[in-house]
């Protein structure tokens, strides 16, 4: 990686300074430098600082106390005695995240890339076309403190976009659409427009969609190795395996992701009216419902229904929305019981430690 342009070609700003002041005032890390976590392998993470780079560690009590650093994070590190590598010893108040619920049954939250400025949520025009798959991408980064477009890839592989963009605006609203193809370059000019210098991206879509192919087109050259899609079902294989942050000849700064392969938002208490947000179509129907408390099964007078049977809702849409509640009320009921469970004993069980027996 290359500092010869300082930290600020990394995303340093007068505002993350002001945020390193604070965090040295209370931590009393006062001599400790700054640096950008710009990838991870296992239990290293690759920090880009004033200095250069460097690889970073951190203990298992830091780990405990603040989670694990992601890669867009700012940190502050210092020298390990007669060891090479630093000891990152705080993780700078992130301005956004992207984080969803860990895969498996356990309520764990799992943060993907942190300090974003925009997600391109990238979807081709082949067999990966999916609108409830792009829904749960938009919800994933509705609630954010991000910006966010769809980018519709591989136009080169269809004749007459018009029919899937329009279906993808019904779904996305307002937010805007590139097509483009990251072969042949067609679209991508007016996608890099916005990246301005120093604003952090992420790409996120399923494998298969060309990320990793949208991602070299950017940046001028194969960083991100490729391999040709399944023949039948145009899935990929995952090419891209670790999180990195790229910087684009723009100035400004792109983080590849792996394809998330089990998409469950994680529910922060402060966003609970991000699905309302996302489906505020149908929340408009619901309100003309003939009963206030109206589950949208079978119910007579029932708006939501009515629309499904005269074609103006979408029936997968429809699903879709139901779904997402269940998910939430479930990750809720679980949150909730974790928060119960904590500091008391399992019931039927004595909190007493237990004496060994004599023998």
């Amino acid at each position: 990686m290359s500092v010869t342009d300082g930290i600020e070609t990394w995303g340093w700003t007068p505002e993350w300074a002001a945020k390193l002041a604070d965090v040295r005032c209370v931590s009393g890390h006062e001599t400790l430098m700054p640096a950008r976590i710009v990838r991870q392998e296992r239990d290293q993470f690759f920090m880009a600082s004033e200095t250069g780079p460097h690889a970073g560690i951190v203990s298992g009590s830091f780990i405990k106390a603040n989670g694990r650093p992601v890669t867009g994070d700012w940190v502050t590190f210092g020298p390990i005695e007669n060891d090479a590598k630093m000891l990152i010893q705080d993780i700078l108040p992130r301005k956004s995240e992207l984080a969803r619920q860990g895969a498996g049954e356990k309520t764990v939250k799992q943060v993907i890339a942190s300090n974003i400025d925009w997600v391109f949520i990238v979807m081709a025009f082949d067999n990966d076309f999916n609108l409830r798959r792009l829904e749960r991408y938009l919800r994933l980064v509705s609630a954010r403190n991000v910006e966010a477009v769809v980018v519709l890839n591989k136009l080169d592989q269809i004749d007459d976009p018009a029919e899937q963009i329009a279906e993808v605006k019904s779904v996305a609203g307002d937010m805007p659409i590139y097509p483009v193809s990251a072969i042949t370059g067609e679209g991508v000019d007016a996608l890099t427009q916005m990246l301005g210098k120093g604003q952090t991206l992420v790409c996120v879509g399923s494998s298969g969609v060309g990320k990793s192919t949208l991602i070299n087109y950017l940046v001028g050259k194969e960083l991100q190795a490729t391999f040709e899609v399944r023949e039948g079902d145009d899935r990929g294989r995952h090419t891209t395996t670790q999180r990195e942050l790229i910087k684009l000849p723009s100035g400004a700064l792109m983080i590849d992701t792996p394809g998330i392969r089990e998409l469950s938002e994680w529910r922060e208490e402060e966003d609970e009216d991000f699905v309302d947000r996302a489906f505020a179509d149908i929340d408009e129907m619901a309100l003309t419902c003939k009963f206030s408390d109206c589950s949208h099964k079978n119910e007579p007078g029932c708006a939501v229904l009515a629309a499904m049977e005269s074609g103006d809702l979408d029936a997968g849409r429809h699903a879709s929305w139901r779904k997402l509640h269940e998910e939430l009320r479930a990750q809720a009921r679980r949150q909730e019981a974790a928060e119960q469970r904590k500091g008391k004993a399992p019931r039927g069980r004595s909190r007493r430690i237990q004496k060994p027996k004599k023998r």
